[in-house]
């Protein structure tokens, strides 16, 4: 399987499986690459529908110059302290991210996830961010804001009394919850929907059907959470030995 960047023959393939709508997957097998490779070199040049292979060959040169390396702080350096390499790292986050973006998350909000997913301690400062992300601090501060909001990230205070803001296994127990319950009210208003079009209308009936599609979807997901959860944070009983 080919290795290291994209070549200029690359991406005009993929900006013509594009435009014969192929999926990522078909794009990926044909040139022997990853699929992640292909999302994440389509997702952060403009998307399936304004993708150009010329531009994206540019935008990617422009990124390798720019590109300096420095030694490691904070975050990274406990990464080092691991052994990891570096720029596995750095591809894999990237990867993350595009991941976080073909899901519907904003750019700036994916790369915040991402960078706190990745950390070892699943926390950063808002500081933090903005070193690790190159980004000004009003980027950090309305991406965190959003993601709070969508209960996917905490906020807490450290011994320096600084917020930090905390992705954990618990955050995508409360994610989950929160995106059942805004399908259920999506559900609700289809609902409500009905009565005012005529349950016997064309437009009653689709949107009674979009009602009961989703309150089954928003159901089970919350349970499911419920379970999962209950099944990974339980305790192993005790043993013979421990009695």
């Amino acid at each position: 399987m080919p290795g290291g960047r994209l070549t200029q023959q690359e991406r005009q393939q993929i900006a013509l499986g594009l435009a014969d709508g192929l999926a990522y997957a078909e794009i990926a097998r044909r040139l022997e690459r990853p699929t992640s490779t292909v999302t994440r070199e389509v997702m952060r040049n403009g998307g399936p529908t304004s993708y150009r292979a010329d531009l994206a060959h540019r935008a990617t040169e422009r990124r390798a110059h720019r590109r300096k390396p420095s030694a490691p702080r904070g975050p990274e350096a406990a990464q080092d302290a691991y052994g990891r390499d570096a720029e596995a790292v750095r591809e894999y986050e990237e990867t993350l991210t595009t991941v976080f973006m073909a899901s519907g998350m904003p750019k700036m909000m994916a790369r915040v996830m991402a960078s706190l997913t990745v950390s070892d301690t699943g926390s950063l400062t808002a500081s933090e961010l903005v070193a690790r992300l190159q980004v000004s601090p009003a980027s950090v501060s309305k991406a965190v804001a959003f993601l709070d909001s969508q209960s996917m990230v905490r906020r807490e205070r450290d011994e320096r009394r600084r917020e930090r803001y905390v992705v954990d296994d618990d955050i995508m127990y409360q994610g989950i919850v929160a995106s059942a319950r805004a399908t259920a009210e999506v559900a609700e208003t289809a609902r409500q929907g009905v009565g005012v079009l005529g349950a016997g209308t064309q437009a009653g009936t689709r949107l009674e059907n979009i009602a009961r599609f989703l309150d089954f979807v928003a159901e089970n997901t919350a349970r499911a959470a419920e379970q999962a959860r209950e099944i990974l944070h339980s305790k192993p009983g005790p043993t013979v030995s421990d009695r």
